[in-house]
């Protein structure tokens, strides 16, 4: 991962989709009509829970929430460093990943979207009042690790395994949330741009000064391989 592919303009083209998802967000949380027609699926599945489905989303629940995100990367990056002794491969995954997630954060903070009302719900299972519905930050974060595990097995025979796999996975999680009804399915679909807005910053800005930040930290070297950063 010394490289990464990233955009020809890896800085306009992220602000623009910022500025789209801000946009979008705000939209959605002025118009009324927008909002009852996303409520609308969230209560419908709502009278459609089951124990195994129930089972499953809580799971995710837990799983993808803030401090399961922060273990996994911490842990992904820890075995990268130590079990495979490649800093580069430890760094790098650990920036995309964080950048993909943390992207939402941001957007939440901007748009301020209520969340769904469980009051509307036929059987809410896990109410969550706050302004911080879009996007969602489960979402993010399962299409984060998702970004950053394809980009790390990116060439080798694991390459599609991992692709098909996080998909699914990342959108079982934004499935799981619409379930729960703690997000709307616009605010989950916004979660898959957001990261990839993120994880677009942060590959154009690991190219330009990764290697060359690296290589200015002797601990690192004694730790595996930091390819010296071309001119």
């Amino acid at each position: 991962m010394a490289t990464l592919p990233q955009l020809r303009h890896w800085i306009v083209l992220p602000l623009v989709f910022a500025a789209l998802i801000v946009a979008a967000g705000l939209t959605l949380g002025s118009v009324p009509a927008l909002t009852a027609a996303d409520l609308s699926v969230d209560a419908e599945l709502s009278h459609g829970h089951s124990p195994p489905l129930t089972a499953i989303a809580l799971f995710f629940n837990v799983v993808f929430s803030p401090v399961g995100g922060v273990l996994m990367i911490a842990a992904l990056c820890l075995f990268l460093l130590f079990a495979r002794r490649s800093p580069v491969n430890a760094v790098a995954t650990g920036l995309v990943a964080s950048a993909a997630w943390v992207s939402s954060e941001l957007f939440k903070l901007v748009v301020a979207r209520h969340r769904p009302d469980s009051a509307a719900l036929f059987d809410p299972l896990t109410p969550e009042p706050g302004t911080d519905s879009f996007p969602s930050g489960h979402t993010a974060l399962a299409a984060a690790l998702a970004i950053a595990v394809f980009l790390l097995a990116r060439g080798t025979r694991w390459q599609w395994p991992a692709l098909v796999g996080g998909a699914l996975v990342a959108v079982a999680v934004a499935l799981s949330r619409i379930y729960l009804g703690v997000h709307y399915p616009t605010d989950v679909a916004a979660s898959f741009l957001s990261a990839l807005t993120g994880a677009s910053f942060i590959t154009g800005l690991w190219n330009t000064y990764g290697l060359a930040v690296l290589s200015r930290i002797p601990l690192l070297a004694r730790l595996g391989p930091v390819p010296a950063a071309s001119a």
